[in-house]
C-alpha cells in the first residue's frame, strides 16, 4: 500500500483534493494546503520509433487495485476510500503486486464539482425522451465517482505535398425529347497539386481501453493546454486514477490518422480556393519535431442497472459534458412509429383526393422516411451537455 496519505496537521483527518479551491483540503476542519505547480516538469518528449518500442513504465506513488467483478485494473491514491468499481459496481481488492506505471507528465485537475455534476446528470437523465419514465427516478447520484483517465497527446510540424483533381462547374443547355430546353451543371476536372503546412499541438488519444471509446469521444476534447498542471499525487487524493492500457506506439498510429484527416480537410479547402469541386486527394506528409506527453484528465463515471442490464455514463470533469447509455422504452418507440405511420397514411389519403400541396407532401414524406430508415446518434449540445437523439427504425 502506498504511503501517500495526506493527514491534516490540525485534526489528523485525511485531506482530499478540493475542486473549488484547487487545494488539498481537510473535510473536517477546512485546513488547506496549496499544491505547487512546477511548469518546468511538464515535458514534451521527443518521439521516435525506438522510443515507442522501448519506453519503460516507472513505479508511481499510488496503489494498483484489481476489480473482482470485471477484472479492470484501476490505479487509486493511497487514501482512496472507494469500495466499488466504477465499471461494474463490484468491490475492489488490492492487487498482490504494485503494477508498473508511467509517471504522467501532467494532470488536468477537476474543475467541475460533484454537486455540479449531480445537477447536470439529473438534467441529462430527465431529457432522455425515449427512456422509460421510471428510469428518471432510479438513478443514484451518490454512485458518481471521480477518476483520472490517461491520455497521450502528440505534437508535430507537418509539411505536406498533395495531388488532387479540381472541378470547375459550368452550365450546359440540354434539349429534351419533348423539345423543351433545360440547364444542367457539368463539371470539368483538372489535375492539381500543392503544398500545405500544419502545426499540430496536443492531438489527444485515449490511453485506456477500460471505457467505451464512443463515450470518451463524446466528452472530448479536454483542455490540456490551459489547464494542465505538473503531476502531483495530491490531485489523486479522494479520486482514483487508471493505469494506461494503450501503448505509445498504438496511440501514435491513431494520432497520425487524426492528423491526416485534418490534412485532407486542409487540402480540400486549399483546392476549393481555385476550383468548385475536389476529389481524388492524395497526400504525402513529412513529419518533424514530433513530441508526446502522458497526461491524466478528469472524468466522472457512473454505472446503473435497469432490468438486469448495466448502463455507463461519463462526464467531462472540466466542463460537465455528458455521454452515455440509457435504455429505450418500447412503448414510446411504438407510439412514435404509430405517429409516423399516421402521417404517411394521411399524406397518401390527401394525395388520392387530389387536395394536397406537393411541396409539403415531399417534405413530410422525406422527413418520415428519414426517421423511419435510420437509427442515428446525433449530438445536440445544450449548456455543454451532449444528448443522444435516437431515430427509430421501422
Amino acid at each position: 500500500m502506498s504511503d501517500n496519505v495526506y493527514y491534516c496537521s490540525c485534526c489528523g483527518g485525511i485531506m482530499e483534493f478540493d475542486v473549488e479551491s484547487q487545494t488539498l483540503k481537510c473535510p473536517n476542519c477546512d485546513t488547506q494546503i496549496n499544491i505547487v505547480n512546477e511548469e518546468s516538469k511538464i515535458v514534451e518528449h521527443n518521439f521516435s520509433r525506438r522510443v515507442a518500442n522501448t519506453i519503460k513504465a516507472t513505479e508511481k506513488q499510488s496503489s494498483t487495485m484489481i476489480c473482482n467483478g470485471c477484472g479492470a485494473t484501476v490505479e487509486v491514491s493511497a487514501d482512496c476510500t472507494a469500495t466499488e468499481c466504477v465499471y461494474c459496481g463490484s468491490s475492489y481488492v488490492l492487487a498482490e503486486k504494485q503494477a508498473d506505471a508511467l509517471i504522467p507528465d501532467g494532470v488536468c485537475p477537476f474543475t467541475v464539482t460533484k454537486s455540479d455534476v449531480k445537477e447536470k446528470y439529473e438534467k441529462w437523465i430527465k431529457k432522455r425522451w425515449l427512456a422509460p419514465n421510471n428510469l428518471k427516478h432510479l438513478y443514484e447520484t451518490d454512485k458518481i465517482q471521480g477518476m483520472y483517465v490517461p491520455y497521450w497527446t502528440f505534437d508535430a510540424d507537418v509539411d505536406c505535398t498533395y495531388t488532387a483533381k479540381g472541378g470547375k462547374n459550368r452550365k450546359e443547355k440540354v434539349k429534351n425529347s419533348d423539345g423543351s430546353v433545360t440547364e444542367k451543371t457539368v463539371t470539368d476536372w483538372y489535375n492539381t497539386s500543392g503544398r500545405i503546412h500544419e502545426n499540430f499541438d496536443d492531438v489527444q488519444v485515449m490511453a485506456t481501453s477500460n471505457h467505451k471509446a464512443s463515450h470518451l469521444r463524446g466528452i472530448e476534447p479536454f483542455d490540456t493546454k490551459n489547464q494542465l498542471k505538473s503531476y502531483s499525487p495530491e490531485y489523486l487524493s479522494g479520486y482514483s486514477s487508471e493505469c494506461f492500457s494503450v501503448s505509445l506506439d498504438d496511440a501514435h498510429e491513431t494520432a497520425v490518422r487524426k492528423m491526416e484527416t485534418e490534412l485532407r480537410d486542409s487540402v480540400r479547402a486549399d483546392v476549393r480556393r481555385r476550383y468548385d469541386e475536389v476529389k481524388d486527394i492524395r497526400i504525402s506528409p513529412h513529419y518533424k519535431d514530433e513530441t508526446y506527453k502522458h497526461v491524466l484528465v478528469p472524468v466522472y463515471a457512473t454505472a446503473y442497472a435497469y432490468k438486469g442490464k448495466s448502463y455507463n455514463v461519463l462526464i467531462n470533469g472540466q466542463n460537465g459534458k455528458i455521454n452515455g447509455d440509457y435504455p429505450k422504452s418500447p412503448v414510446k418507440i411504438a407510439i412514435i412509429i404509430a405517429i409516423i405511420i399516421a402521417i404517411i397514411v394521411g399524406i397518401l389519403l390527401a394525395k388520392s383526393s387530389g387536395g394536397s400541396n406537393n411541396s409539403n407532401d415531399v417534405a413530410s414524406v422525406y422527413t418520415s422516411e428519414y426517421i423511419c430508415d435510420n437509427i442515428i446518434d446525433e449530438e445536440i449540445v445544450d449548456n455543454n451537455i451532449v444528448y443522444d437523439v435516437d431515430y427509430v427504425e421501422i
